[in-house]
C-alpha cells in the first residue's frame, strides 16, 4: 500500500515546540520517497516556526478559538482543498477528534497512533502503538506502522530561516555579526515552567563579568515583556531588551543560531536551539524532562527535582514556580562548563 507514495500529509495541531518537534518525521518521510509532496496539516499561527522549512510543499491551516459556525466553515473549507490531493499517506501526529473525522472523511490510506477507544482506531487506515520515551521517538515510531526499518528514521530536528531573517536583526543591531553574545530566554506560556527573576539578573551579571553581550528574548504578550523588564532591572549591567517580544520566529531561530549560548526553559526555542546546535543550558521542573528535553549533545539539562521533590502530573499547581527550587550557583557552573567546552570545540578565548 505505501510503496509508491507522491503526496503526503502530516498532521500535528499543537504548540510551536510540538510542531518543530515533528522535523524529523518529515525528513524520515523525505528520505524514503525524495520525490513526494508533503504537505502539513496546522493551527495556522504555528506554520511561523517552519515556515522556510525546504521539504514542505503546502500548508493547510486551521484557525483556532473561532465560534461554532466559523469553525465548521474552517474545517469544511480545509476538507475541501486537502479532498483534491488525493493522498497516498496522511501521517496524523494529533488526538483531536475532529482531525480524526476529517482525516476518515478524505478516505485516503492513513495512520494514527492507536488509543483504547475503538471509534477513533477505525477513522484510519491504521494504527499502530507510541513507543519511545522522547517526544521525537514516539512521534517517529508512527512510521514503523507502515514499515520503516529503524535505519530509516531520521532523528534529528531541523530549523532553517531565510538570510532576510538574520539581515533584518543585523539592520538594527550593526555590531550582532562582531558579538560574542548570548540569548537567554526565561519566558514561557505557563508560569510553572519560569525561573525565579532575581536569580535570572544574576546569571545576566555573571555572563556580563565574563565579557558576553546578553540578548533578553520573549514572545509578544505582555506579561513576557514584563517579566524581562522585571529582570532587566534587577541586573547591575542591563541586557540588551532591543528584540524583546519584537522578532519573528525566525527572526529569532537566527539570533540563536549565531550565539555562543542559549540558556532558557521548557518552551518552544529550548527547541529551537537544540534543532540549530547551539550549546545551552536548560533548565525544567515539574514536567516530564526525560520526554520533553532539548535532544542535543550540546545541550546540559538541569531539573529543579534533583533539589526538591517535583509533583506528580495530577497533583500539579500551574501558579507554582517548581523551578525555585534551582540553586542559581547551579545553573552559573553549568554555563561556565558549557562556555569552556565550546571554547575547545571552537579554538576560541573567552575571559
Amino acid at each position: 500500500m505505501f510503496e509508491k507514495v507522491d503526496r503526503v500529509l502530516i498532521c500535528k495541531l499543537k504548540f510551536y515546540g510540538d510542531v518543530l518537534l515533528t522535523t524529523p518525521v518529515i525528513a524520515s518521510i523525505r528520505a524514503r520517497y525524495p520525490h513526494a509532496k508533503i504537505d502539513l496539516l496546522l493551527y495556522k499561527d504555528t506554520k511561523a516556526i517552519l515556515a522556510a522549512h525546504k521539504d514542505i510543499n503546502n500548508f493547510y491551516l486551521i484557525e483556532k478559538k473561532q465560534g461554532l459556525v466559523a469553525t465548521v466553515k474552517n474545517y469544511l473549507s480545509v476538507r475541501q482543498q486537502l479532498k483534491k490531493n488525493h493522498y497516498d499517506l496522511i501521517v496524523n501526529l494529533t488526538e483531536q477528534w475532529p482531525i480524526g473525522a476529517l482525516i476518515a472523511s478524505l478516505r485516503r490510506p492513513s495512520i494514527a497512533f492507536k488509543r483504547e477507544k475503538d471509534q477513533w482506531n477505525r477513522l484510519f487506515t491504521r494504527v499502530t502503538p507510541s513507543i519511545g520515551t522522547h517526544i521525537v521517538e514516539q512521534n517517529l515510531s508512527i512510521l514503523r506502522g507502515i514499515g520503516f526499518s529503524e535505519a530509516e528514521l531520521k532523528k534529528e530536528m531541523s530549523l532553517s530561516y531565510r538570510q532576510d531573517d538574520y539581515q533584518h536583526l543585523v539592520s538594527l543591531l550593526p555590531a550582532l555579526p562582531a558579538q560574542k553574545y548570548v540569548v537567554i530566554q526565561p519566558t514561557a506560556r505557563q508560569e510553572f515552567k519560569c525561573w525565579d527573576d532575581d536569580k535570572f539578573a544574576h546569571v545576566i551579571d555573571h555572563l556580563h563579568q565574563r565579557g558576553l553581550h546578553v540578548y533578553l528574548t520573549c514572545g509578544p504578550a505582555l506579561s513576557e515583556q514584563q517579566q524581562v523588564q522585571r529582570i532587566a532591572e534587577l541586573c547591575q549591567s542591563s541586557p540588551d531588551l532591543t528584540l524583546a517580544g519584537k522578532t519573528t520566529f525566525l527572526q529569532l531561530a537566527a539570533l540563536i543560531d549565531h550565539a555562543i549560548l542559549y540558556i532558557g526553559v521548557d518552551s518552544a526555542p529550548m527547541h529551537m536551539a537544540a534543532a540549530l546546535k547551539t550549546p545551552q543550558v536548560c533548565l525544567f521542573g515539574a514536567t516530564n524532562y526525560q520526554q520533553w528535553k532539548p535532544l542535543s549533545d550540546k545541550a546540559v539539562l538541569i531539573w529543579a527535582g534533583d533539589y526538591h521533590p517535583m509533583p506528580s502530573r495530577d497533583e500539579l499547581d500551574r501558579s507554582k514556580k517548581y523551578l525555585t527550587w534551582i540553586p542559581e550557583q547551579a545553573v552559573i557552573d553549568a554555563i561556565d562548563t558549557v562556555l569552556h567546552d565550546s571554547d575547545n570545540v571552537k579554538g576560541n578565548e573567552i575571559a
